[in-house]
């Protein structure tokens, strides 16, 4: 836990970009006693975030600027030093985030980002878990849309569950994710997403290097599934398995806490009204793929969506999502839904300072080393989400 004492609660890095610009505009808006700081490469830069955000709210006129390469080991130290959590949506983070993430976890130092690269997530678990246990640093990736949404959707559809099934889970449990949204990208998020598509080679060398060395759960079992293509009919929509991060947090969280029974089963897919769309998305998806492996095509893609722009604000008021779950246990079964607005920049930003707020203020389970929302935070978290607008909601 990191040293109360410390000058901030929260640093954020990246606030120069677009979504980093918007956990700014939030942290602003939240007024109260929060300490907090900006950081980042360009000093200059940081400070035309901070009259930005000073034209809104006066009493951030002040507000504290560290300057810190993303690649400086020894500015980053100083800078993790001053704060209980750190908060960097500067990415793609396999690319950028090793020296922070590492900071971090030398100096006991909460840190939480916004990745969906399972390389990074699987390395920082193999190079710094240890680290960051014995500094009683929590390490928690995917606090935003890649995987809250996801990580704590299942969290509370297992207290629905339990609920269900009159108290403890003692049987088996399956249990889907269907996505739905409708939202615009940035140039970040793409720049992230085929980068981790154009390293499936090294993707795999990170995973089995941690699974070899990540304990099971002892007299329990939790794991991702892959499903297949197909309809659901309990809720009407056409499957296609997603090939992200947010399954594999999923069924981490499963295997650290007890209370989503002994056997846990977890399947992710993107649900679509019409049998079209969904061949549609698979078609997408595919050719991205296959385009992150040719350097000149994956280059030519990425210099067209360039990094540090994103959706308007119109677009964002108009964009939504929404994730269904249905479980099933000893013959019960439950759905719930989590559903916000615009998924990739607006509730992210919120989901990111959330996360790093509820780090530094709250009340939360006794853990360290890499963990996930749910097994960090989990009702503390879930509360705050549901106070900022998010939806947690049985059907």
């Amino acid at each position: 836990m990191a040293d109360s004492s410390r000058p901030y609660d929260v640093v954020l890095f990246g606030a120069t970009g677009f979504t980093g610009g918007l956990t700014a505009d939030y942290l602003a808006s939240q007024g109260g006693d929060l300490r907090w700081a900006i950081a980042g490469r360009n000093e200059q830069k940081l400070e035309g975030v901070r009259d930005r955000l000073a034209a809104t709210n006066p009493a951030l006129k002040d507000l504290p600027i560290l300057v810190a390469d993303a690649e400086d080991t020894d500015a980053l130290a100083e800078v993790v030093a001053t704060t209980k959590v750190v908060a960097t949506t500067v990415g793609p983070y396999i690319e950028y985030g090793g020296p922070l993430v590492a900071a971090c976890a030398v100096a006991g130092t909460d840190y939480v980002d916004l990745t969906g690269e399972p390389e990074f997530v699987d390395r920082t678990y193999v190079e710094h878990n240890a680290a960051a246990e014995g500094s009683g640093a929590r390490l928690v990736h995917c606090c935003g849309f890649d995987s809250i949404p996801h990580d704590l959707g299942a969290y509370f559809t297992i207290k629905e569950l339990a609920k269900e099934v009159g108290g403890e889970i003692t049987a088996p449990v399956t249990m889907r994710g269907v996505v739905r949204s409708r939202a615009g990208f940035s140039g970040g998020t793409f720049h992230s997403a085929l980068t981790a598509f154009s390293r499936a080679r090294q993707m795999k060398e990170a995973s089995g290097a941690r699974r070899r060395m990540e304990p099971r759960p002892e007299g329990r079992r939790s794991r991702a599934s892959v499903g297949r293509p197909s309809r659901d009919h309990d809720l009407g929509y056409w499957l296609l398995p997603l090939p992200t991060i947010d399954p594999f947090i999923v069924a981490r969280s499963g295997a650290a806490l007890a209370s989503y029974g002994p056997a846990f089963t977890y399947s992710h897919y993107a649900g679509t009204k019409t049998l079209r769309y969904a061949v549609g998305g698979a078609v997408g998806v595919s050719g991205l793929t296959v385009a992150s492996q040719v350097p000149p095509l994956r280059n030519a893609l990425l210099k067209r969506v360039p990094q540090g722009e994103g959706p308007s604000e119109s677009r964002r008021e108009k964009s939504w999502f929404t994730v269904d779950f249905v479980a099933e246990s000893a013959g019960r079964k439950v759905h719930t839904r989590v559903s916000g607005g615009d998924p990739g920049y607006t509730e992210t930003a919120k989901m990111l300072a959330e996360s790093a707020v509820c780090l530094a203020l709250d009340e939360n389970p006794n853990v360290s080393g890499q963990v996930t929302t749910a097994t960090a935070m989990g009702d503390a978290l879930l509360a705050r989400l549901q106070r900022a607008g998010i939806s947690f909601e049985r059907r």
